[in-house]
């Protein structure tokens, strides 16, 4: 898998919305797949140290909304403990590597020094996380389905976003509306393969996810959330703009340049999300674009646009999209 480029965040979190597909798109993942895949992408996190905001896990493919922390030392308990993370129920061969880790690491010998330092530039990393989900991942497809060759498309897309307020917010009930966009279900409470669904069961990881998503703004992130999914109203069956039918909403958008509801709109699938590069306010964009701009070697700087088809606020993106954005 080539490596992706990444705009970097110096001396802070960052949070990037990664999508990856299943190659030519074969829709392959039934809820057998699904579920260890979701399982995978919690694991994996722990192991590399990132939080899981929410995400959604489709036949085709997958979203996930990642916050990675500032920089930070992990001891070698930490390094042991991650290490296990990734194999909770242990083979003879693995335990005894894992004991014979643990004596290395105590010595500090040079070869604890290398392993700890491959160990350590696996972590903290949107592309060793999402390379650690996906090769995971792809052993245990083609194992069971006794499939051979590449289950994923090459790349997967990221898009740095301005980690708090309306831009975090947005993206991620763009994220869980999935589901309700692909016709699956009207409420994405009723899809267990994404985050506002587990935390709505109570899993207590997914409900952190959301109290990042909304920071201070609610004492209750799930109703916040709620609201945001479905506008001033806070069940599926609202009346209003949140419930125009998709058709209705493409042609106010493409054929009229109309504005519709935030609410509406993020039931079509909008690229601003998934190609825009750099999502939140116009003052984030500007202040990233000159790293994007010399991480690809462009001769001239971006633009920042504005989204629109929507009150969408001081929303902003990096990448002006040619083709239709809205579909």
């Amino acid at each position: 898998m080539k490596r992706i480029r990444r705009t970097k965040v110096e001396g802070a979190a960052a949070t990037y919305h990664c999508m990856t597909r299943v190659v030519n798109g074969e829709r392959l993942f039934k809820d057998r797949e699904k579920e260890v895949l979701r399982k995978m992408i919690w694991q994996l996190a722990d192991f590399c140290g990132v939080e899981v905001l929410t995400y959604c896990i489709m036949s085709n493919h997958f979203h996930v909304l990642l916050r990675v922390p500032e920089e930070q030392n992990v001891d070698d308990a930490e390094l042991l403990r991650r290490y296990q993370v990734l194999y909770p129920k242990p083979t003879p061969y693995q335990s005894d590597s894992i004991k014979v880790l643990r004596a290395e690491l105590a010595a500090n010998s040079e070869d604890a020094q290398e392993t700890r330092r491959k160990l350590l530039a696996r972590m903290g990393d949107i592309s060793e996380y999402m390379k650690a989900v996906k090769q995971r991942f792809s052993v245990w497809y083609n194992r069971n389905h006794n499939r051979y060759g590449t289950l994923w498309a090459d790349r997967f897309k990221s898009v740095l976003v301005e980690g708090k307020g309306n831009p975090l917010q947005t993206m991620a009930a763009y994220i869980d509306l999935n589901p309700v966009r692909a016709g699956l279900v009207e409420d994405p409470k009723d899809y267990r393969f994404c985050g506002y669904a587990e935390a709505v069961s109570g899993v207590s990881a997914a409900i952190e996810g959301l109290r990042r998503i909304w920071g201070d703004h609610d004492t209750n992130p799930l109703r916040a959330h709620r609201l945001l999914l479905f506008g001033q109203g806070s069940a599926a069956s609202s009346k209003g703009g949140a419930t125009i039918a998709r058709e209705e909403a493409l042609r106010v958008l493409e054929q009229e340049d109309g504005l519709l509801p935030k609410a509406a709109i993020l039931r079509c699938r909008v690229r601003y999300f998934t190609d825009g590069a750099i999502l939140g306010s116009a003052e984030f964009v500007r202040s990233y674009a000159a790293a994007w701009q010399m991480e690809r070697q462009r001769r001239h700087p971006p633009k920042m646009n504005r989204l629109k088809g929507a009150e969408w606020g001081d929303l902003a993106v990096i990448r002006g999209l040619r083709k239709a954005v809205f579909s």
